[in-house]
C-alpha cells in the first residue's frame, strides 16, 4: 500500500535499529575513535562442565585445575633434559609407561614414548601453560600446550578396575598395571591415555571432541558393574 513501509527481512536491522529475528541478541559497545567496539568477553569452559557423580562406591569426576604439556626430546639431547627437567620441576624422567612426580607445580611427568613425554601440572597462570613449561626446561625440549584438546575424568572406588576392564582391553591387576604406570588405550573406540594414581585410582585423559561419548561410556560401564 502506498505510504506502508515494507517489514524488515529476517535479521536485517531497520531503520528503527529493530530486529524481528529471534537470532538477534543485545550487544553492547563502547565508543572507539569514530566507531564503536564491541564489549566481548571469552570464558573458558570445561569439557564435561565440572561433571561429578558417584555409583555405589565409585566416583566419576571430571579434574579440574591441571595444565598439561607435552615435551620433546631433541635428537642427542638426553643428558640436558634430565638436568632440565629435575631443575624446573624437581622430577625425574621416567621411562616410557612409567611416572615420576616433581616437587613443584604438584606435576606429574608421563613417559609416553622414548622421546615424548607428557607433563601434568598446576600452573600459576593457566593461560601462561606452556610459558611455564617452556621457561623451566628451556632449550632442552620443545613445549606444545596439551591442555585444551583434552578431557580429564578420574575414577576412583573399589569397583573402579572393574567398570574399566569392562571397556578396557589392558590388564589393570595391580602387578600388571601398579600405581603410576601409563598407557595409551582405546576403550568404546575413543583414544585414552590411562595413568593409575592411587590403589583404586586411575586418571583418564581422551580427546575433547569426543569427551561426551566417552563420558557416557564410563557411566553405562559403572553402572553395570557397581553392586
Amino acid at each position: 500500500m502506498p505510504g506502508s513501509a515494507k517489514p524488515c527481512a529476517p535479521g536485517t536491522p531497520c531503520a528503527a535499529g529493530t530486529c524481528r529475528s529471534r537470532s538477534c541478541r543485545p550487544i553492547s559497545s563502547i565508543r572507539g575513535g569514530s566507531g564503536s567496539v564491541a564489549d566481548f568477553a571469552l570464558e573458558a569452559r570445561r569439557p564435561l562442565g565440572g561433571y561429578a557423580e558417584t555409583f555405589g562406591g565409585v566416583s566419576l569426576a571430571e579434574v579440574t585445575g591441571l595444565a598439561l604439556a607435552s615435551a620433546a626430546v631433541p635428537n642427542g639431547g638426553d643428558a640436558a633434559f634430565a638436568v632440565a627437567l629435575a631443575g624446573g620441576f624437581g622430577a625425574a624422567r621416567p621411562a616410557t609407561g612409567d611416572s615420576t612426580a616433581g616437587d613443584r607445580y604438584g606435576a606429574r611427568i608421563l613417559g609416553m614414548q622414548p622421546d615424548q613425554l607428557f607433563i601434568l601440572f598446576e600452573p600459576p597462570d593457566p593461560d601462561r601453560a606452556a610459558e611455564t613449561v617452556a621457561d623451566a626446561l628451556g632449550p632442552a625440549a620443545y613445549v606444545t600446550d596439551q591442555s585444551d584438546g583434552w578431557a580429564m575424568l578420574r575414577i576412583a572406588g573399589a569397583g573402579a578396575r572393574a567398570a574399566l576392564e569392562r571397556i578396557c582391553m589392558l590388564d589393570l591387576d595391580a602387578a600388571a598395571f601398579p600405581e603410576g604406570r601409563v598407557a595409551r588405550t582405546v576403550m568404546e573406540h575413543l583414544s585414552v591415555v590411562i595413568l593409575r594414581d592411587g590403589a583404586d585410582s586411575f586418571l583418564l585423559l581422551s580427546p575433547r571432541s569426543s569427551a561426551r561419548s566417552f563420558l557416557h561410556a564410563l557411566e553405562v560401564s559403572v553402572e553395570n558393574t557397581a553392586g
